[in-house]
């Protein structure tokens, strides 16, 4: 509920909270639950200066009051079903406009190889973070050499295709080895044999799935905070109702936003094969696993890092942001862009 342009969060379980007249003028967003009534002196304060997106992950009601609030304080609503499914988003007004980034933005896109320029440095730098990741477990005992040496052998290939498709096909042939790493990298029962989507067939592709959701969104969200246009991308076809850019931006920070913390939640046995549950021919987390990957994955995003060019530390989050910098001063003629590669 909002009041004096604050937001408590306060669950209700009594009918006559939500019949209150009174307090109904108040509520943004309401859901059914069946935990106790907090007492007023232990409600949640959140500060609208703190809250950059919102995510829903269940159900809920909400009213125009609570767009209209989101929209005037620039805050993304990212929207989940149920099992976890990414449904998609509430993008406010953009704040920061820039017809200049968007004519040059638009520019990149319609010249081949501008767009393929760009399209190659996203794939090379996703290529290398992989690579990073497993030469991390290598190092580890892992015995990883194999997957390695055959995706080093295809980088070359990122600068040779002379067309998207072929260049997302080299992509495509890089993962399924990277993913091929994951059965001698994960210390546990899950089984990976192959991914699958919608449904993801087993835990693991469950797990990969709602994981990269957040890192889409979260790249979304940072995405909004610069004067990008969201649906103009380069790797990915930009195509209706997608925010097509934010995939390119997260191909980037999956292996380190969404497999590392995979490979912790398992390993260090956080989430268990009971946290998931079969629905609609497929796997799911249920509500308790999804709880345990947002808390890591807020973690992950949190945690700081000494950056190598501005000698300061700055957190996971905060690197997606300067990857969008990045990417306008390229757009713009300033410096050509070179995409984040782990350092450590």
């Amino acid at each position: 509920m909002r009041k004096d342009n604050t937001i408590f969060f306060i669950p209700f379980t009594e009918p006559d909270h939500q019949d209150d007249e009174n307090l109904q003028n108040y509520i943004l967003l309401s859901i059914d639950n069946d935990s106790p009534e907090i007492e007023p002196k232990n409600k949640k304060v959140l500060p609208v200066s703190d809250i950059d997106s919102f995510y829903l992950m269940t159900e809920a009601t909400f009213n125009t009051k609570f767009t209209e609030y989101c929209s005037k304080n620039n805050i993304p609503i990212h929207l989940f079903n149920r099992y976890g499914y990414y449904s998609g988003s509430f993008y406010p007004r953009e704040h920061l406009n820039s017809g200049y980034l968007l004519v040059n933005q638009t520019k990149h896109y319609l010249d081949k190889d501008k767009r393929m320029l760009l399209a190659r440095k996203f794939v090379e730098g996703a290529s290398f973070n992989l690579v990073k990741n497993l030469k991390y477990y290598n190092n580890r005992g892992c015995l990883l050499d194999a997957q390695i040496d055959t995706i080093e052998s295809i980088l070359p290939e990122i600068s040779k295709v002379d067309n998207i498709q072929l260049l997302m096909n080299v992509e495509g042939r890089i993962r399924k080895i990277y993913y091929s790493a994951f059965q001698d990298i994960l210390i546990s029962e899950f089984k990976f044999e192959k991914r699958s989507y919608n449904p993801p067939a087993n835990p693991l592709n469950a797990l990969i799935s709602f994981c990269n959701s957040l890192v889409y969104t979260s790249c979304l969200s940072e995405i909004y905070m610069t004067q990008l246009n969201p649906t103009i991308s380069f790797l990915h076809e930009p195509g209706e109702r997608r925010f097509s850019l934010a995939l390119d931006i997260s191909e980037i920070f999956k292996p380190i936003l969404a497999d590392r913390v995979i490979f912790k939640l398992i390993n260090s046995k956080v989430i268990q094969p009971n946290d998931f549950e079969p629905k609609l021919n497929g796997m799911y987390l249920k509500e308790k696993g999804r709880k345990k990957v947002i808390e890591e994955f807020d973690q992950k995003l949190k945690t700081t890092i000494k950056h190598r060019q501005i000698k300061r530390n700055v957190s996971y989050k905060r690197l997606v942001r300067l990857e969008c910098y990045r990417l306008i001063k390229h757009l713009t003629g300033d410096k050509i862009y070179v995409p984040f590669k782990i350092w450590w």
